[in-house]
């Protein structure tokens, strides 16, 4: 084998879920408990996820329950989830907090499909970072008189298939947001 590309497939694995990860950010009118990820509360005299201190859970299509694991502290997770902004509404009761989802607007929705196309360009950015980086080693071995130009053009092709399998599965994943975000 003249080159390994498992570096490369194992970026171009990382890009994708990357991608999938942030778009679990972009809220879709939907309850999903992934959004409450990045939220840190400020309790006990450090900084927690809220994962660390409640489960979260799907109450209906467009509402999270957040019941933590000591309820003197929904004050606390009620106060970070506030100031994320995440353009969501809170309600304490007796379990716990309710997290609602507002019905998204058109404009709304196009605004998110933006966020989630420059997202993408991101992970594009990143393929063809890593495209560039491999190539170049490629041309410095057949620099070197590791491999003929033969090899070169063999292996410049076997490249630019992984690149183009990883932007298909990159551009499935947007359209699926994409559809998922319109509907």
């Amino acid at each position: 084998m003249l080159y390994d590309f498992s570096k490369l497939k194992s970026k171009t694995k990382e890009v994708e879920e990357w991608l999938k990860k942030e778009y679990t950010g972009i809220r879709t009118g939907m309850a999903a408990p992934a959004l409450l990820d990045s939220v840190v509360v400020e309790s006990y005299g450090s900084r927690m996820g809220i994962k660390e201190m409640a489960s979260v859970s799907i109450e209906d299509a467009r509402s999270l329950r957040v019941s933590p694991w000591d309820i003197s502290q929904v004050a606390a997770i009620e106060k970070a989830i506030t100031l994320a902004n995440l353009g969501v509404s809170i309600r304490a009761d007796e379990k716990g907090l309710r997290v609602l989802f507002p019905e998204l607007t058109t404009e709304r929705r196009t605004a998110l499909v933006k966020v989630a196309n420059a997202k993408l360009e991101e992970a594009r950015v990143s393929l063809r970072s890593a495209r560039d980086e491999v190539w170049s080693e490629i041309q410095k071995k057949e620099r070197d008189g590791e491999m003929g130009e033969d090899d070169k053009f063999r292996l410049k092709t076997e490249m630019q298939k992984i690149i183009d399998d990883a932007s298909k599965k990159l551009e499935e994943v947007v359209a699926k947001k994409d559809k998922e975000i319109m509907s």
